[in-house]
């Protein structure tokens, strides 16, 4: 049977992590279906159909879909479902907030955080925070998977014939209503998608010093990250947090200042290509974990590095 795969995407664009969520679904199957909910997305839908694993593209253009409300599409992928031998989402906010509703509607279990598929039955996800994996066999007529970005490459968006298919609205008696968005704007990579992240801990003090991790990422064109310790001590935003509870990042290099290495945080950062500690603490257990270590203070090792990046800037010019 064919896999069904829910698109991430903000009207205009998709997230990085459909791309991931597809690459997933082909080891399924190669009869891919990509879902789309939106409004006004004529335009996505274009570029959905030159995505290369596609077989198909689903649109529910309608104005109540401008916004992920859950509540609301839910009901429009479960009349979908019996289609299907696997329904897959990312493993993101997005995709945690709609997959127990699926399951609910269906009354079967999902099976979160995939990072291996060995069958069309069997699956490997991390448990523990990471420090053990674990054997997922199901015999469920519906496979409900959420699937970790990191874990799987993004497919090629490009070469793909996919058609198009429309799928109506499922209109029913939510009372739930979108009220209002915040969204953090900033000219920096998106934290889930970078190629550098650079994370600070709680060894920055205060909120103040993050400003030398901000002039370091704009040197490296590189996003900015957190651990939670950072974040519950309001240094910065939790939408920055990195770790079990926060996002999962595996970038090509990951730096981590002043990050005493917790196991929550390890677990959302430690499938990174390269991984840089900065900590005075020796016995810091991000060493570990670490490909390069450097035992100094983060308020000297990171305007250093910043004098040495424009020296080889001015070098390079």
């Amino acid at each position: 049977m064919a896999v069904l795969v829910l698109a991430e995407h903000d009207n205009e664009n998709f997230k990085s992590s459909t791309y991931n969520t597809i690459t997933a679904a082909n080891k399924l199957s190669d009869d891919i279906h990509l879902l789309i909910l939106g409004n006004n997305i004529e335009d996505l839908s274009n570029k959905a159909k030159s995505i290369h694993l596609l077989k198909k593209v689903i649109i529910c253009d309608h104005e109540k879909l401008k916004n992920p409300i859950p509540e609301i599409s839910s009901p429009i992928i479960s009349k979908l479902a019996e289609n299907y031998s696997h329904i897959l989402v990312p493993s993101s906010t997005f995709g945690k907030n709609i997959l127990p509703r699926i399951s609910a509607h269906l009354d079967l279990t999902q099976i979160s955080d995939i990072i291996g598929i060995e069958s069309e039955d069997t699956f490997i996800r991390p448990i523990y925070a990471g420090n053990a994996i674990s054997y997922v066999k199901t015999n469920q007529r519906i496979n409900l998977l959420s699937i970790r970005p990191t874990s799987f490459d993004k497919c090629e968006v490009s070469g793909g014939t996919a058609q198009i298919e429309e799928t109506p609205f499922v209109d029913t008696d939510v009372k739930t209503k979108f009220i209002n968005r915040e969204v953090s704007k900033s000219d920096r990579p998106e934290l889930g998608s970078a190629r550098v992240v650079i994370s600070g801990g709680r060894g920055m003090e205060n909120s103040d010093n993050f400003k030398i991790l901000y002039d370091l990422a704009d040197k490296l064109n590189a996003a900015v990250g957190a651990s939670r310790a950072a974040v519950d001590s309001g240094y910065i935003g939790n939408e920055y947090q990195v770790g079990q509870t926060g996002k999962m990042v595996a970038p090509e290099l990951y730096i981590a200042v002043g990050i005493s290495g917790a196991i929550q945080h390890l677990a959302g950062m430690k499938e990174s290509k390269v991984i840089v500690a900065i900590n005075k603490d020796t016995e810091a257990p991000i060493f570990n974990v670490a490909d390069y270590g450097l035992s100094s203070d983060l308020f000297q090792a990171i305007p250093e590095i910043i004098k040495e990046l424009d020296l080889l800037n001015n070098i390079n010019s």
